[in-house]
């Protein structure tokens, strides 16, 4: 089975949607971390370097995002955006 296919049969389940939906910020962040490091062509362990860390840190900070186990402070997320020479912004939107 395909992970598309697999993904599919999943959210046809109310509560994996629910659980899916609401992660959906984190891994719109993941997306955009992912595609402005690979914009630039910087390593993991380039990223590391220059925020003044280890290349594993870089990882773990990558796939806590998609895993939801940890959520990395501002401040970290403002050094990897520094890091590509990007800004980081911040929004809150009202649900309306």
């Amino acid at each position: 089975m395909k992970h598309s296919e697999l993904k599919e049969k999943a959210l046809k389940n109310k509560t994996v949607q629910v659980i899916y939906d609401a992660l959906e910020p984190e891994f719109s962040l993941l997306r955009d971390l992912l595609n402005a490091r690979q914009k630039t062509g910087i390593s993991q362990a380039e990223i590391a370097e220059r925020m003044g860390t280890k290349a594993p840190a870089i990882t773990r900070l990558e796939s806590s995002l998609s895993s939801g186990k940890h959520s990395p402070s501002i401040a970290t997320l403002k050094k990897y955006a520094d890091a590509l020479d990007c800004h980081l912004e911040i929004r809150l939107i009202a649900n309306n």
